[in-house]
């Protein structure tokens, strides 16, 4: 599993997971859970859906 969400990336997924989490935890529609997965994808830096789009926001590496 390579890593493939980026600095900035993994920051607002985070945010935004903890703020859905947290809408549910204090009475929010049932449908906020979902703020569990911005947030596990965050915390672990790796999207399933990026290589299905082929994409990456993590800097790419220098050769050399």
């Amino acid at each position: 599993m390579k890593l493939n969400v980026g600095g900035i990336d993994r920051i607002l997924r985070v945010v935004v997971g903890l703020a859905l989490v947290g809408w549910a935890a204090m009475g929010g529609p049932v449908w906020a859970w979902i703020g569990v997965v911005p947030l596990a994808t965050g915390a672990i830096g790796f999207c399933p859906v990026y290589p299905l789009l082929g994409m990456s926001t993590c800097p790419m590496k220098k050769e050399g």
